[in-house]
């Protein structure tokens, strides 16, 4: 115990001193009734967060998850000690002009209905797909409901494209290649250490020091199979992990940037407001890393 709070207060001290520190989110969750896989992968991951002594937050979608059907994958969650939020019923998009402020809090409410009286209920939105909103009354009208119902915004400094990894892994299995997986999860674990390098170096511009870290991941086949690797190669580059409940007392995530349209990680989202850098548009994306996955020989 003393060991995760000493951890938890490395964001307080000066920048020179401080620790790269990081809390573990995961998104969604599959759904056991299309994928005889999905109570696997949740096992795998849930085992490699115990092994590590890791605290994570999970955001299921409760269309992803297949309803009802996918309840009790997330009661493991609970079972081991993790938070559970809120990721919406259906998972749509706010930043879609289709979807309206009033229908995308109906997602958020059937959601929250669904999933409240877990034992490690958290009362946190995961914006699905890190959309807050493509118009100001919608980002605005959005913060007055999650502060009026006592919701915090569950945002992400470090963004990634674990879904594009995800892909390429379950098709190289697909065809029975074994070696090439083992060379996609180390270019995995590359990738994620690069991005938050990168998310990192942005925040000590934007906001001159570097903060508690959320990470964004979902629950799927590759970081089932890469998560122990993911963690020990984190640590071996000096970083430090943090239960997510930890890192969302850090300062960073109270703020609001104002840009539009909102949302992206909020390191990304604040040096947009400020004009900090030279921020490209979308800021993850499988278009960045198909040659490096190419190079490699594990994309065509």
């Amino acid at each position: 115990m003393r060991r995760w709070f000493a951890l938890g207060l490395l964001w307080l001290l000066p920048l020179a001193a401080a620790a790269q520190v990081v809390g573990l989110t995961f998104e969604i969750g599959p759904d056991p009734a299309r994928n005889p896989r999905a109570e696997s992968w949740n096992a795998r991951i849930l085992h490699a967060l115990r092994q590590e002594q890791l605290h994570a937050i999970l955001f299921p979608s409760l269309a992803g998850i297949g309803g009802e059907a996918g309840l009790p994958l997330v009661q493991q969650w609970v079972d081991a000690g993790h938070g559970v939020g809120n990721h919406t019923a259906t998972g749509r998009s706010f930043g879609s002009a289709r979807v309206t402020l009033g229908s995308f809090i109906a997602d958020v409410r059937r959601a929250d209905d669904a999933l409240h009286d877990l034992a490690t209920w958290t009362p946190m939105l995961r914006f699905p797909y890190l959309r807050e909103g493509d118009t100001r009354a919608k980002r605005d009208g959005m913060r007055q409901w999650l502060r009026e119902h006592g919701y915090r915004n569950a945002a992400v400094s470090i963004d990634c494209s674990d879904g594009y990894y995800n892909q390429r892994y379950l098709a190289l299995r697909a065809a029975g290649r074994g070696e090439p997986l083992a060379k996609l999860r180390r270019a995995y674990a590359h990738h994620l250490l690069e991005r938050a390098t990168y998310y990192d170096l942005l925040a000590r511009q934007t906001i001159g020091r570097s903060p508690a870290h959320v990470m964004r991941l979902h629950v799927n086949a590759l970081n089932a199979a890469a998560l122990p690797e993911v963690i020990e190669a984190f640590r071996n580059k000096g970083w430090h992990f943090v239960a997510a409940r930890t890192a969302y007392e850090d300062p960073l995530y109270a703020m609001q940037p104002m840009v539009l349209p909102a949302g992206g990680s909020i390191v990304w989202a604040l040096a947009r407001e400020r004009g900090t850098g030279s921020l490209r548009q979308p800021p993850e994306d499988a278009a960045y890393e198909r040659p490096r996955l190419q190079r490699l020989g594990l994309a065509p």
